[in-house]
């Protein structure tokens, strides 16, 4: 028997038959030079191979519609977009030209330096883009040598696919009826093989780095998307006690979805708003299903990161109108891009940064390029009308940034009154607080916001001066530090005493286990990840308003992160049954 431990990327748990599976049925790709005067004749290849490598992904497309709903559906619409772009293909034309190489090399060297782009960025969801590249050039490759990819939509037995990766038009092909999970080397939760997999409701774990290498077809496996454990061959008693587990979290999951159209009220009638956090429009629809109150969180900078580049005022207005059409009346947050930190656009000379989390970044980029924010605004502002808006700006470290970013935005309205253009002229407008000088000046900036929102992952980072991706440090990222709590306490009492709402969208919103100190504090507003959703709201419904006031005042009054950590534990074992905050084998 042997364990592995990987990142839960699709909820579930499921045992059966491994079935290793490793697409290496590309064949070797050629390399030889060209004469200029067949320069003509390789690019008609090129042509020709791309026209059926996209009829065929309008096939899978329209495959995409009829089996999932819109958000996964886009997948494969990206997808066609790269191979339709003429940008890329004038790069591939280019690159033909000067290389004087054929054509299979000229896009395998491409595939590789854009490859090699992504996964050197910090940001994990532009690294997980590269399996889509590799994915939509893989296929152009195998028009241009004519393979037939090996399918699994043939599978006649019930297997847990394991493999380095699994693209996302395998996932979309195979025979879901007969994979009862997916466990991979690579990815990562927002890789859209994930995001298919939780579309499917198929357990799914990534980030197990050699489990492909090491695991046979044929091996008894068990797949846990809670915890994030694989058991290779499983004892006796290791099986039965996953059975036994199986049986607890799916029964557990049907109380949880009773939940979906009750309000995230406590025992004694305090109502807090449950949101969701998106990166993606197509994330819409999931939001709904899951009961919550609307979105509290739009990363729109993933719009540029997923297409490399900037994205024009057109596509973006497309973007944020479908999630303000599908939301209906319910607030749709959208942030304005946080661009730089770890998110890097190396088009916008956002990779050269000494100390990206403390350079040129978010609000600070946007004010320093405001025609970028302008349209970016201007999109924003046009799509309101489809919906219920609201405009976050992120990273305001003071007064003079966020009356400069207002400015702005009263620049972008006027612009479009100028265009004679329908737009949400009445737009409430909010900021992040995530740093330790709007902490302090929160009651400064209360007075020209209409809503605060907490963004705890850099709150954090900041304020006890600790980089979170470094593992020598990470360990003093510790939400519960007194430092932090003090910061909290401090933004929403600021923003009730100016009459505004506190939400917050970072990390700990979506932990079940700070929920009750936030319920204590007065959080207004918790925006998480959709599949937090159904846990912190039963938090929230067995708990009274009263007793959680007073674990906030005690755990005010502690001196320590340790002292502060056991009195929620305390208090949370006396208070509630806690047995469904974790998930384990």
């Amino acid at each position: 028997m042997k364990k592995y431990s990987g990142n839960p990327v699709s909820p579930g748990i499921a045992f059966g038959k491994a079935l290793v599976y490793l697409d290496n049925n590309t064949s070797e790709i050629p390399c030889y030079s060209i004469q200029k005067n067949q320069l003509d004749a390789e690019w008609n290849r090129y042509l020709s191979a791309n026209n059926e490598a996209i009829e065929e992904l309008k096939a899978l497309n329209a495959q995409a519609k009829r089996d999932m709903s819109n958000e996964d559906a886009g997948i494969f619409e990206a997808h066609l977009m790269m191979l339709e772009d003429t940008e890329f293909q004038g790069q591939i034309k280019g690159r033909l030209e000067t290389s004087l190489q054929n054509i299979e090399w000229v896009i395998r060297d491409i595939s590789h330096e854009i490859s090699a782009m992504l996964m050197a960025s910090l940001d994990t969801y532009l690294q997980e883009r590269t399996v889509d590249v590799v994915d939509v050039l893989r296929r152009l490759m195998n028009k241009l040598l004519h393979v037939q990819r090996v399918s699994l939509a043939d599978l006649s037995e019930d297997v847990i696919l394991v493999c380095h990766e699994l693209l996302p038009s395998d996932a979309l092909t195979m025979n879901k009826a007969r994979v009862k999970a997916i466990v991979m080397d690579m990815g990562g939760a927002t890789s859209h093989t994930a995001i298919l997999a939780r579309a499917f409701e198929i357990p799914a774990l990534a980030g197990l780095s050699s489990a492909s290498e090491e695991i046979n077809t044929g091996d008894m496996l068990i797949v846990n998307g809670v915890s994030g454990e694989l058991i290779v061959n499983p004892e006796k008693s290791v099986q039965t006690m996953a059975e036994h587990e199986w049986k607890r979290y799916y029964k557990r999951l049907g109380e949880l979805g009773e939940l979906r159209g009750l309000p995230a009220e406590t025992r004694d009638g305090y109502r807090v708003s449950l949101k969701a956090n998106i990166e993606i429009s197509e994330e819409a629809e999931a939001t709904l299903r899951a009961g919550c109150d609307g979105i509290g969180l739009y990363r729109s900078e993933f719009l540029f990161l997923a297409a490399g580049r900037l994205t024009d005022e057109e596509e973006q207005f497309k973007a944020y109108s479908h999630v303000l059409k599908t939301m209906g009346n319910l607030p749709v947050t959208l942030r304005t891009a946080d661009a730089g930190g770890d998110k890097l656009l190396p088009e916008l000379g956002l990779s050269d940064e000494r100390n990206p989390l403390l350079g040129w970044r978010a609000i600070r980029f946007s004010l320093s390029r405001p025609e970028i924010l302008k349209t970016q605004l201007r999109a924003m502002l046009r799509a309101g009308v489809s919906g219920n808006l609201r405009i976050m700006f992120p990273m305001i470290s003071g007064i003079e940034e966020l009356e400069q970013a207002l400015a702005v935005l009263e620049e972008a309205k006027s612009e479009l009154r100028k265009q004679g253009k329908v737009f949400a002229e009445a737009v409430p407008v909010g900021i992040m607080i995530e740093i330790p000088s709007a902490a302090l000046t929160a009651d400064i900036l209360a007075e020209k916001s209409d809503f605060f929102s907490i963004g705890t992952n850099d709150l954090v980072q900041y304020t006890i001066a600790v980089d979170r991706g470094n593992e020598k440090v990470s360990y003093l990222a510790q939400p519960f530090h007194p430092a932090i709590l003090r910061s909290l306490k401090r933004i929403i009492d600021a923003a009730h005493e100016k009459g505004i709402t506190a939400a917050m969208c970072g990390e700990m919103a979506g932990n079940a286990s700070f929920t009750a100190l936030l319920l204590g504090l007065g959080l207004d507003e918790f925006s998480m990840n959709v599949p937090a959703i159904p846990h912190v709201k039963q938090v929230i419904r067995s708990v009274t308003k009263e007793s959680c006031g007073r674990l906030a005042k005690n755990a005010l009054g502690c001196t320590s992160y340790r002292d502060v950590s056991s009195l929620v534990e305390d208090w949370t074992r006396s208070e509630l049954d806690i047995s469904y905050l974790s998930g384990g084998l």
